[in-house]
């Protein structure tokens, strides 16, 4: 943990993993379980082995640029209601995806992270089933249990989309060890999905929670329109505490993304241009894929950013997350 928390302070650049559920089905025809979705395949041979190949793909980028790289747990959906309800119901879901990221990401060098990965109870796109804040810090307790009892870094909520079930869990997750990020789901118009600006949804959390995250990012959303949300909140605390994104490949709009067949993505040029466009305007600390990417869209951008000279001024006081 204390490693993590030293890259975060240190590295101007960081990657994360791109895209892993998606390409399962697309690419291996791998099909989830209904409950903890791609968590499941940990325990088949033909799904494990290609996990390693994905993960395997973006580690190589990383090394390839000497780039610290974070890989998540695929657990967002491995909550206490649908872990019971799964064939995995008497395994431990979480330290078992962690424990099998810690033997893939052994002969890949030391700046790899493992995050716990977890999200809202309901839908991130759309904000159906969200829970209130203190709904959430219980509903959201049994998975944080979860992670401290596996060997992960740090945890990332992911594509978060109502401010009150983050804040409920956020103040679940401070009382655990870990340093943790928080992500939403954000719309072109500068909001996430519940209305509020990311820099109202920003001091919210900074006013609720007694141990900050170490920053706020976005996934499964695309340059451009992070790029245009972010001039709607050009804000000093916005540009000191908003740090990365996971990139859709797909310019599309939330409501466009829920269960959507056809990801219309950019190809690895393009999408690096969006992300060098991005970053010259509002230069970030974290970047990687999401829906639609693979490591050739890693590459290309990862590579452009690291031939400019932007000045990505984040100092965190790390002591005020843990």
């Amino acid at each position: 943990m204390f490693e993590f928390l030293k890259c975060f302070d240190t590295s101007p650049l960081i990657l994360t993993e791109g895209s892993v559920g998606l390409r399962l089905a697309n690419e291996f025809g791998l099909t989830p379980d209904k409950q903890i979705m791609y968590a499941s395949l940990i325990y088949e041979s033909r799904g494990r082995q290609a996990l390693e190949h994905i993960y395997g793909q973006y580690l190589r980028v990383a090394m390839e640029l000497s780039l610290p790289i974070l890989l998540m747990t695929n657990t967002r959906r491995v909550n206490k209601e649908r872990a019971l309800n799964s064939p995995y119901k008497n395994r431990e879901i979480i330290s078992d995806y962690a424990d099998f990221l810690r033997e893939v990401t052994a002969k890949y060098g030391r700046e790899v992270y493992i995050g716990g990965y977890m999200g809202c109870k309901g839908d991130g796109y759309t904000g159906e089933g969200s829970l209130t804040r203190e709904a959430a810090e219980t509903f959201h307790a049994w998975q944080i249990e979860a992670f401290e009892r596996s060997s992960i870094d740090f945890i990332m909520t992911s594509i978060m989309p109502n401010v009150d079930e983050t804040i409920g869990l956020a103040r679940a997750i401070e009382k655990s060890s870990y340093p943790y990020l928080i992500s939403f789901m954000i719309r072109e118009s500068g909001t996430v999905i519940d209305g509020s600006t990311i820099h109202d949804a920003i001091g919210a959390v900074e006013g609720a929670v007694k141990r900050r995250p170490l920053c706020y990012m976005t996934n499964c959303v695309h340059p451009r329109i992070l790029k245009h949300a972010l001039r709607r909140n050009d804000t000093a605390l916005v540009r000191s505490r908003f740090m990365g994104i996971q990139s859709n490949a797909a310019y599309l709009s939330p409501e466009e993304l829920e269960g959507s067949v056809e990801t219309k993505s950019s190809g690895a040029d393009e999408l690096a241009d969006e992300v060098v466009a991005l970053d010259r305007e509002f230069p970030l600390k974290i970047y990687g894929g999401c829906c639609g990417t693979d490591d050739t869209h890693i590459r290309e951008f990862a590579s452009r950013l690291c031939r400019t000279d932007s000045c990505r001024p984040f100092a965190v006081d790390t002591k005020s997350c843990l």
